[in-house]
């Protein structure tokens, strides 16, 4: 919290007070003063989603608070209606009707030539996969597990390709859409997803990565990822429940054959 800026903004709301403004002013003087706390106040600042809902909050209890009262309505009313009308105003309202507009203009201006800012609460792309998990009722240990298929690559090629290929009828039938054709992430709706579908092209994604650490992402989905990871908006389904074991380690096998990737080797310490 920014001591300081509240400090002010309750001052300034005593200053207001003591010139027993009228109730449309005393309800923006209110109004003014949430968002300068909730906007200057607060040590990281809210998003800015946060922040408007909170001000749109703020502005259904001052309407409440003004529609309470049959003579605050009547006070707000007469106001407007002399602020539009009087010509004493005339110079004000005209201010008010230009810089309003000019306001809007300001503001997306700076939206569109602002430089991207990382955001506020950072996030792990990459969370250590835990010991073990159950799936479909069996226990696979992720510190040793290999894929059961790899080393027919060396020993029995022919069959190594039937999973390869099995695993292009995978990816094809239920990946395809958001990793896309060439596996880079561009899916046909990946552009609704926040972040991106993984990029298997990118060589800081399986490239770095072992086979079962995969198995796990995959298998678990987003709803199978740990703290550390938020916040995720991931849309990663829990495979598990549509794919059997060796369809997994097969579209795991066709990633990195189309990608020319290698699965990262397991470390050993002596």
């Amino acid at each position: 919290m920014n001591l300081l800026v509240l400090i002010v903004v309750v001052v300034a709301l005593f200053a207001v007070r003591y010139l027993k403004p009228n109730a449309l002013a005393w309800a923006a003087a209110w109004w003014i003063a949430v968002f300068t706390g909730l906007r200057f106040g607060i040590d990281p600042p809210l998003p800015s989603s946060v922040l408007w809902m909170f001000m749109f909050i703020t502005t259904l209890s001052q309407l409440a608070y003004l529609g309470a009262s049959g003579d605050r309505m009547k006070e707000v009313a007469g106001g407007l209606v002399s602020f539009f009308v009087d010509r004493r105003f005339t110079v004000p309202l005209v201010i008010v009707l230009l810089l309003v507009p000019l306001l809007v203009a300001f503001k997306v201006y700076l939206d569109i030539t602002s430089s991207p800012r990382p955001p506020i609460v950072t996030r792990t792309i990459h969370p250590p996969p835990p010991p073990s998990i159950s799936f479909h009722g069996k226990k696979i240990d992720l510190i040793t597990v290999d894929n059961p298929y790899r080393g027919l690559e060396t020993s029995d090629p022919a069959t190594f390709t039937e999973h390869v290929d099995n695993g292009r009828r995978v990816y094809y039938q239920n990946c395809v859409f958001c990793h896309g054709d060439n596996m880079e992430g561009d899916g046909l709706f990946a552009h609704g997803f926040d972040p991106f579908p993984a990029d298997f092209q990118d060589a800081t994604t399986i490239a770095m990565l072992q086979e079962s650490y995969l198995f796990w992402r995959i298998a678990t989905g987003a709803p199978g990822l740990p703290s550390e990871s938020t916040p995720w908006s991931s849309s990663m389904p829990a495979w598990e429940t549509f794919l059997t074991e060796e369809e997994i380690w097969d579209v795991i096998l066709f990633l990195y054959d189309y990608t020319g990737q290698r699965p990262r080797a397991r470390e050993t310490h002596e």
